[in-house]
């Protein structure tokens, strides 16, 4: 149940920072609504699935999937350039999250 506590968290991220964007510096209600409510959102879940998902492994795969997937949607959404440094970058992204991962602690 963490894990997908987890993945709701992410998307939620995900939404807000995408919010943001259409915010254009919270000056337009709706997207600026969407994004303090996605934080909100992300944070508590975030903090349910801490209950039951080791706080590196969550912290890393919260963080790393949210950066990748921003920056896909960067790409996707707003045009954004995405160059093999780009892509590089994403690939070292989730290879940590992997890493991380499968250095797990002893129990």
């Amino acid at each position: 149940m963490g894990f997908v506590l987890l993945a709701v968290a992410i998307a939620a991220e995900v939404a807000a920072t995408t919010a943001m964007k259409y915010s254009e510096g919270f000056t337009r209600l709706w997207p600026s609504l969407v994004t303090v409510a996605g934080y909100v959102v992300s944070f508590a879940l975030l903090a349910r699935a801490l209950r039951t998902v080791q706080i590196g492994a969550a912290y890393a795969i919260w963080a790393g999937v949210g950066t990748a997937a921003v920056a896909v949607l960067g790409t996707v959404l707003f045009g954004e350039g995405l160059s093999a440094v780009k892509v590089a970058g994403i690939l070292m992204i989730i290879g940590g999250v992997v890493v991380l991962n499968l250095g797990g602690a002893a129990h």
